[in-house]
């Protein structure tokens, strides 16, 4: 089962990402834009940013790694369960997290 550490590896092997903290809590950015963020242990769950579709998509799967609260209703990010998740679809959602965030000249250079 993953945890903050192998998002951390996964993230980290992206373009200028930097950790940090967001909320208070331990998180992921590019140039200064957060993509992930590991919400408290009382809140439990990773928060990854992502379209309104694709969270309506991966709420819609039935999927248990991944929920939302009404906090987070019409936000673009979705939260996951370290604990459920799968290891693959992990390492997709965090980059797809990091090219919604990242600054076009950063994914050009990264796309080549």
């Amino acid at each position: 089962m993953p945890d903050w550490s192998d998002v951390v590896r996964i993230g980290s092997a992206l373009p200028e990402v930097e950790e940090s903290t967001w909320y208070r809590t331990p998180a992921l950015k590019v140039r200064g834009r957060g993509f992930a963020r590991l919400r408290t242990e009382a809140e439990g769950g990773l928060v990854l940013m992502c379209s309104l579709a694709e969270k309506e998509a991966l709420l819609a799967s039935g999927d248990p790694a991944f929920f939302t609260t009404a906090h987070y209703d019409g936000h673009g990010s979705v939260l996951v369960d370290l604990d459920r998740v799968d290891p693959q679809q992990l390492a997709e959602l965090v980059e797809e997290a990091w090219r919604r965030r990242a600054p076009a000249t950063v994914l050009r250079r990264h796309d080549g």
